[in-house]
């Protein structure tokens, strides 16, 4: 096989219909929507909107309380900080959020980053995050190392 003979599988490349394009093309005129009425006209967005029947977001129970003020924390292990240390991509003596990204270890910060206490970490390290378990501070303490909280 060469590259100049390589070419998609039957039907996996479908074109595009082409609509109000003569009454021969077989969806001229009306373009396929239809005759009069709200959804043949330009502009229609009526999602959720079942005819009037009560919409199903409608008859469905609420419950419980959403906090909109709620913070929510990118997540890293304390057994994924040690493998990074252990690969090389993480410098053990000091360690920030800006590195974490850098390593690939989160991909974003979103309202911070929360270090948590999965696994076991054996290197002495000085972990920077905006917030941190009680059980991970213990973990990293008793390893040697040290944790700070930045707001």
């Amino acid at each position: 096989m060469k590259l100049n003979e390589i070419k998609d599988n039957e039907g996996a490349r479908k074109s595009r219909k082409r609509v109000a394009r003569g009454i021969g093309s077989g969806s001229g005129k009306t373009a396929g929507h239809g005759q009069k009425g709200q959804k043949s006209r330009s502009g229609v967005a009526i999602n959720g909107f079942e005819g009037g029947q009560m919409p199903i977001y409608r008859r469905l129970p609420k419950r419980g309380f959403k906090n909109p003020f709620a913070k929510e924390f990118a997540v890293i292990n304390l057994d994924t900080i040690q493998k990074a240390i252990d690969a090389g991509k993480l410098n053990a003596a000091d360690i920030t959020i800006e590195s974490l990204v850098n390593a690939g270890l989160i991909g974003k910060t979103l309202d911070g980053v929360r270090l948590l206490a999965r696994g076991a970490i054996t290197s002495n390290v000085t972990i920077s995050v905006n917030s941190a378990s009680k059980a991970a501070v213990a973990a990293v303490e008793k390893a040697g190392g040290k944790v700070n909280v930045v707001a």
